[in-house]
């Protein structure tokens, strides 16, 4: 007999302690979530040196203090504490420079959008100036465009537009709904 009630006593006293061990171990879904959850990472450089070539020929050079790449389904490179790119002719000549504070390279098209003071300077002086910009290298001609305000200045006008498309080289340029043509002598401008 006295097996039997230390047996009962036994199982209940097992059932009860179980029964609080579940209770006390529930967890919300979001919690659940957060511990399963997969872990992007997150590789970072500081003071990156860039080379972009195709074939032997040196095309590019990007600068920047700080570079982070995502591994994510669809990787991609942020520059955040700005970016400075040149671009070079045939015989490795600066034809173009690039400056921006902040740019997103997207790894599967090629594309750099840029943000933030974007500027754009020629070997003629010619500048732009916007805040958003996309570099495309499979727009043979086209690399720059934006669909954003832009400004340029040449070294006797002023020029606004809508958007703009241009060259690498940045040479020449089509401007979207140009306007505000103000012509003004070279010593108005900073150097």
């Amino acid at each position: 007999m006295n097996d039997l009630k230390f047996h009962t006593s036994f199982f209940f006293s097992a059932l009860i302690f179980l029964s609080c061990f579940l209770v006390s171990c529930e967890n919300s879904l979001e919690d659940i979530n957060k511990i399963t959850a997969k872990r992007i990472g997150i590789e970072t450089a500081k003071d990156v040196k860039i080379i972009y070539s195709i074939g032997s020929a040196t095309k590019s050079r990007i600068t920047a203090p700080l570079m982070l790449r995502h591994e994510e389904a669809v990787p991609y490179v942020e520059f955040t504490k700005t970016i400075h790119a040149d671009f070079f002719d045939d015989t490795l000549g600066i034809e173009s420079k690039l400056d921006a504070h902040y740019a997103k390279y997207y790894e599967t098209e090629s594309k750099v959008f840029l943000k933030d003071s974007v500027v754009v300077i020629n070997t003629k002086g010619d500048t732009l100036y916007c805040n958003e910009l996309y570099w495309d290298r499979k727009r043979i001609g086209e690399e720059f465009y934006t669909d954003k305000p832009v400004r340029i200045r040449t070294p006797t006008e002023i020029l606004d537009g809508d958007g703009l498309d241009a060259p690498q080289d940045f040479h020449n340029w089509h401007l979207i709904n140009g306007r505000g043509i103000v012509r003004v002598n070279s010593s108005e401008f900073p150097e």
